[in-house]
């Protein structure tokens, strides 16, 4: 039986551990050129990373193990994931690769695919490169090249620009930009102040161990001071490979991704321009789903990934979905979750309107909402057994009957690590926590 080497979003691992040890990266690279070439999708991959110190020795691995399998790699150097995505699409390659672990710390990374349309791998792609990781390594006759990308960070900002309305100026915008000291640390302003915007810049230094270092979208503290020492009309955070966006309004008031997918839905709906619904995860506020259905918005949910969401997505011929966590995917601008371009619509919506921030967002429900990480040991059995094990199914089937229709339960297996996440919504928010608690221990003593 094969090792599944993919989780929720990529291949991801402690630097050093498998799955990301220098010998596995090395014949994960030579794996997905050998898939891309049995499949007939090619021959060119364009290669980026995000900021963290490990991304030098990961590039070089992964380059090789492409030219390896006989494929040309295009070297974009420190950029966001959707700018990869964006490159892979418009240059016509294969595949488009990226080097992060997004919101993890710089111990950690990993690697995320893109098909050559822009959009995530599918389950054929990830099964033959597990397929390929298993066999033993050869190189190709007719090995590969690499190059490098001429001013890709300026074509990505120009494609970020154009999702912003021409007839539209952020001159009367101060906006505080956390950078997270990641992957957008030098591009995120540029675009911006090209709009017009009078930008203050944090978390903008990376030093290779600072990426997502109290800052960016996993810790506001800092960019909510910011915004209030400036009198900022918003502030904007992404996560280190700039693929997640939360924001702060002008009270410093923090905005997840259900508060900026509500307003986006809002004003889209006002302008004509919402096409069907909104597509979620099973994450999404129980409050979200009904302040959408006020508004005649429906609401559908998907299992944890931007991947699952833009599936929905694409299925449905609807343009707006995302996650909690900050994934923003706006399926009529970018092809997978994009924080700058996110960002512009949000501010878009302001500026068109003429409308602060916090009042886009002032009739939005949110209920209370409990979480809890339950880490499994290694000698355990594995999270889904663990989930499907009979005290937790009696525990849920208790709380979901005591919650009643105003309140849900979630439990899950991390897509990463051996971690079963407990999540429990409701209208007490008392209640809800010992819930989650009391599920929480199930899971424990499962």
């Amino acid at each position: 039986m094969l090792t599944a080497l993919f989780g929720t979003d990529g291949i991801r691992g402690r630097v050093g551990d498998s799955p990301v040890s220098p010998e596995e990266v090395l014949k994960i690279g030579w794996a997905a050129g050998t898939a891309l070439k049995v499949l007939g999708k090619g021959r060119q991959v364009v290669l980026g990373k995000d900021t963290r110190v490990s991304g030098y020795l990961f590039e070089s691995l992964l380059q090789a193990g492409f030219i390896a399998a006989g494929v040309d790699t295009a070297l974009t150097g420190p950029l966001p994931t959707p700018a990869i995505a964006h490159l892979t699409k418009t240059i016509r390659a294969s595949a488009g690769v990226v080097i992060s672990a997004s919101h993890n710390p710089y111990y950690d990374n990993g690697i995320k695919f893109f098909q050559g349309d822009g959009h995530k791998f599918d389950d054929a792609l990830e099964q033959e490169i597990e397929k390929q990781f298993h066999q033993p390594m050869r190189t190709a006759s007719d090995l590969g090249k690499a190059t490098r990308i001429p001013d890709a960070a300026g074509r990505y900002i120009e494609f970020c620009k154009s999702a912003f309305p021409q007839t539209q100026s952020l001159s009367e915008c101060c906006l505080v930009v956390d950078c997270a000291n990641g992957a957008c640390y030098d591009l995120a302003p540029r675009v911006f102040r090209e709009l017009g915007a009078n930008v203050r810049v944090i978390a903008n230094e990376p030093d290779g161990y600072n990426i997502n270092q109290d800052c960016g979208t996993e810790s506001t503290a800092g960019l909510v001071e910011a915004v209030i020492k400036h009198k900022a009309n918003a502030g904007i955070a992404f996560d280190g490979d700039g693929d997640r966006l939360v924001m702060v309004d002008e009270g410093g008031n923090v905005l997840d991704g259900d508060k900026i997918l509500f307003l986006l839905a809002r004003h889209r709906q006002q302008m004509g321009t919402l096409a069907g619904g909104v597509v979620g995860t099973i994450m999404s506020n129980y409050g979200f789903e009904k302040s959408l259905g006020r508004y005649g918005i429906d609401l559908c949910r998907t299992r944890v990934g931007d991947r699952h969401v833009l599936e929905e997505l694409r299925s449905r011929g609807w343009c707006l979905g995302g996650e909690p966590s900050g994934h923003i995917v706006c399926f009529d601008k970018t092809t997978t979750g994009d924080g700058i371009v996110a960002a512009l619509q949000v501010l878009n919506a302001m500026v068109s309107t003429d409308t602060a921030l916090s009042l886009l967002t002032g009739d939005l429900d949110s209920y209370p909402q409990a979480r809890a990480n339950v880490t499994l040991p290694l000698d355990r059995a594995d999270p889904l057994s663990v989930v499907s094990g009979t005290k937790v199914q009696q525990m849920v089937s208790e709380v979901e009957s005591l919650l009643g229709a105003d309140g849900r339960v979630v439990v899950r297996c991390s897509g990463t690590e051996p971690v079963v996440r407990v999540m429990v919504e409701g209208s007490d928010g008392e209640l809800v926590t010992r819930y989650c608690r009391q599920i929480a221990a199930a899971v424990a003593d499962e």
